[in-house]
């Protein structure tokens, strides 16, 4: 079968496509033709970072990275109940860790995927992996979002933002959001009760007395809790450390900060799969590769060539090179 690998930490172009071995599914694993596969940030911080690769994968070498997918299943290994070969399922396989998801074929945990609703596309399924199960885990697991709450995300038209915004709505909440101008449009159309312009407007004189806000960039913190009740709750996508003013100020008003770091988990993907199959969650795909195109797809990424939304890759055709 035809793989995308990668031997050490580089740029786009150190990725490389070869034949490999066919892997066969474990005990709780299915083998999964793919048809679809998410690309994140993630993708590009582990391609690029010789410490986070190693941290995945150890000293495995060569890799393959990815870990969304959306494809048909095509065998079952032993005490798998769950599917059947035929099933079309997505889901984001051994996060953190191996996935393998850049590959003509996947085995994975059947824990880690879900049943693909019907009407939904392959690609709009592999769009709704890692950023969507980010953006649930911070909201419901870490925060405890609830209806009536007043939400605020960071980076509302991004990649864990936007189905952020779609599932605090989901949820009840009434949800502000930041983005560009030229993002408001897609915003709104998600479900937010109000948009705040990052780049022209002060979110802390605008919005007050909100219960949880969902950080996506570092730099927003001093006004993140200047628009919470006392009590609220930020939940923040990456770890970084912040001064003394933060700690005082956050201290003064008992607002928790906490770091969402994300994990397969069976109660999320299925927890997924219901809002996209009521149709309450609706990724945003910003473009389709090829799976020919895998270089491209990491290269717009990474150079920020993606405004709103994600980026997805075509089921990989057997003579596809990166």
């Amino acid at each position: 079968m035809q793989a995308v690998f990668l031997n050490e930490a580089g740029g786009a172009d150190a990725l490389y496509a070869a034949e490999t071995a066919q892997p066969v599914p474990a005990s709780g694993e299915v083998l999964v033709k793919v048809a679809a596969i998410g690309i994140n940030p993630a993708d590009i911080a582990v391609r690029s970072d010789n410490a986070l690769l190693g941290m995945m994968y150890g000293e495995q070498r060569p890799v393959i990275l990815g870990w969304d997918i959306a494809g048909t299943v095509v065998a079952c290994g032993a005490d798998v109940t769950a599917f059947k070969a035929g099933d079309e399922v997505f889901g984001m396989v051994n996060f953190p860790g191996n996935g393998s998801a850049y590959a003509e074929y996947t085995a994975a945990p059947a824990a880690h995927l879900a049943l693909k609703p019907p009407h939904v596309s392959h690609e709009q399924a592999a769009a709704s992996c890692l950023a969507a199960c980010t953006a649930y885990q911070a909201l419901l697991d870490i925060a405890a979002v609830k209806a009536g709450d007043k939400v605020l995300v960071h980076g509302a038209s991004g990649g864990v933002g936007h189905f952020a915004v779609q599932i605090a709505k989901a949820c009840g909440a009434y949800v502000a959001g930041t983005s560009s101008a030229q993002n408001r449009d897609l915003v709104l159309s998600l479900g937010a009760d109000e948009h705040i312009d990052y780049r022209s407007e002060n979110v802390s004189e605008r919005l007050h007395g909100f219960d949880i806000v969902l950080e996506t960039a570092p730099g927003n913190l001093l006004s993140s809790i200047a628009v919470l009740r006392s009590g609220g709750k930020i939940v923040s996508t990456a770890r970084f450390e912040y001064g003394a003013d933060v700690s005082e100020q956050a201290a003064a008003k008992q607002i928790a900060i906490d770091t969402i770091k994300v994990r397969s988990q069976p109660a999320t993907i299925t927890a997924l799969a219901t809002l996209l199959a009521s149709g309450a969650c609706k990724p945003h795909i910003h473009q389709t590769f090829a799976f020919a195109d895998l270089r491209a797809a990491h290269s717009a990424l990474e150079n920020r060539q993606v405004t709103a939304g994600k980026v997805v890759l075509n089921g990989l055709p057997e003579s596809a090179n990166p």
